[in-house]
């Protein structure tokens, strides 16, 4: 083999190496059943036109690459942004290493979470031991302040309840009786991440406002004026919630950061192990009841939070991931309006700054063709901010996105006339929105790490905005909301539009002409 101690090979240069080379054509003839490659290719290309297209838009039985995650990822997540608190999840331990790998790979943080460690014992008999074991484990060996329940496939398939399991634990003295074990259902098979994240808050939150369970009187709830804020499931959640909390200090508002999972994601490299940081303590938590009003967001992280929210008296306001100029004004108009502050002169500065960036790119931006996909708040917002620039959102995908999240993106199509000839794609996944990059292309294909394949396969330029992105690192540090936000993004999408200009333009003396030094 080419490898030795004294000069090592990574794997860009080791695999191309011609021993390697003879060994993966071996296994592909002997192994692999490969085609005639004539045929591959005609298949390939037929696989470009819009008869094919027809074809995949009219399938129905089958999903390919969607564009979301299941609902225990964003439980998890939610479940983090509280103080020493410890997902739990009644199901297998594999389920359960792939959240921590997504969630650890994006953020580059460990991410702590545990298992019932359900196997095929417990799928016949039920998970009941798994509960009474796991909890008594988890709260003895890591020491948390609350413990987060939720649960894989297996589990809601065979029906365990949690409440009841989670109670008999409790009579079995795994915990004590007073002990939060705040729970929530999240099957897999139905929602995303999305849906898991709301059912897990909203769990938390009845937990606290609601007796807990039964061991505790509820709370009457005693007005006060702070503002609750939720940021919902947001990859950016590092940057973005503490540009919202730099807005709230501006404006002089109290406020509570509901499920603030920003500092367990973003450790410092000190010396010593955080198992858990920071994170809306449990009193904030069960005070939030007493606010005077609740922000989220992200609407569709939030849609069965809210209403419960608004039935202990609060008013509840909710946004679709607000990036640049007009979005972020309405959130900060909404700030004003409920909490009686005046808006302060250094973000209408910040206003300004973004506004007069927007103006001096807007010749590199204007006219341009975007494909989007990502979760339903994100694409909202981008496809927004894509219209404020002068682009073109051509194609916006959620897999997760409903016939309702559609109308409201055709809403935001409607309100300018870039958005005349842009279409929305609510349901659909990843191998849709390759045929369309193919029979309609766009200049640049917006979403998470896994667009590179899309890039790739139809040559259109990724720009990665979104979750999970896995190779690129610490774009979670950075926020998009906010007008700082603004700024961010539109440096990202400026970025590659120049990367493009010069990757095109740069052949001496045939293409250099327009490889300038001054964009």
């Amino acid at each position: 083999m080419t490898q030795n101690a004294d000069h090592v090979l990574d794997h860009f240069e080791l695999f191309r190496g011609p021993e390697y080379q003879q060994m993966l054509a071996n296994k592909k003839k002997m192994f692999e059943n490969p085609r005639d490659p004539a045929e591959v290719e005609r298949i390939r290309e037929w696989a470009k036109t819009p008869e094919y297209r027809e074809k995949n838009f009219a399938r129905e039985a089958l999903t390919v690459n969607p564009a979301k995650a299941c609902q225990p990822l964003g439980a998890v997540f939610a479940a983090v942004g509280f103080e020493g608190t410890i997902p739990f999840v009644h199901g297998s331990q594999g389920c359960v290493a792939y959240y921590r790998s997504h969630l650890s790979r994006h953020f580059k943080e460990p991410s702590s979470c545990v298992s019932s460690s359900m196997t095929e014992d417990a799928a016949v008999f039920g998970g009941l031991n798994n509960m009474i074991d796991g909890l008594a484990n988890t709260y003895s060996m890591y020491k948390p302040k609350m413990i987060a329940v939720s649960t894989t496939c297996m589990a809601e398939v065979i029906g365990d309840d949690l409440n009841a399991f989670i109670k008999t634990a409790k009579e079995k003295g795994s915990v004590p009786n007073e002990y939060d074990v705040p729970f929530a259902h999240t099957p897999a098979f139905v929602g995303s991440h999305v849906t898991g994240y709301d059912n897990a808050l909203k769990g938390i939150i009845e937990h606290f406002w609601d007796g807990k369970a039964g061991t505790a009187p509820k709370l009457e709830r005693q007005p006060n004026e702070k503002i609750n804020f939720i940021g919902g499931f947001d990859g950016y959640t590092v940057g973005n919630t503490r540009e919202v909390k730099r807005i709230f200090e501006t404006m002089g508002i109290e406020y509570t950061i509901l499920a603030d999972n920003s500092d367990v994601f973003d450790t410092p490299t000190d010396g010593e192990f955080r198992m858990y940081d920071g994170g809306t303590t449990l009193e904030d938590a069960a005070n939030a009841i007493h606010a005077k009003a609740t922000i989220s967001m992200q609407h569709y992280s939030t849609e069965k939070t809210l209403p419960l929210i608004a039935a202990h008296g609060q008013e509840v306001v909710s946004f679709n991931h607000p990036i640049g100029v007009t979005a972020t004004d309405e959130f900060i108009m909404a700030l004003s309006r409920i909490s009686g502050k005046e808006i302060p002169e250094e973000l209408a500065r910040e206003r300004g700054r973004l506004v007069d960036a927007m103006a001096d790119s807007s010749a590199h931006i204007h006219g341009k063709k975007f494909a989007i996909y990502g979760d339903p708040d994100l694409c909202i917002g981008l496809a927004a901010f894509l219209l404020e620039l002068g682009a073109e959102p051509t194609h916006v995908l959620a897999t997760n996105g409903t016939k309702q999240w559609a109308e409201k993106v055709q809403a935001v199509f409607d309100s300018s006339p870039f958005g005349q000839n842009c279409h929305v794609y609510p349901g659909k996944d990843l191998w849709h929105m390759r045929s369309l990059l193919f029979t309609e292309p766009v200049d640049f294909v917006i979403g998470n790490t896994y667009g590179k394949y899309l890039e790739r396969d139809t040559g259109t330029p990724l720009i990665r905005i979104g979750f999970p992105i896995f190779d690129r690192h610490h774009h979670h540090r950075y926020p998009v909301w906010g007008y700082q936000g603004g700024m961010n993004v539109l440096v990202w999408i400026l970025d590659k539009i120049f990367d493009e200009i010069d990757r095109n333009t740069n052949v001496p003396a045939k293409t250099d002409y327009s490889f300038d030094i001054i964009r």
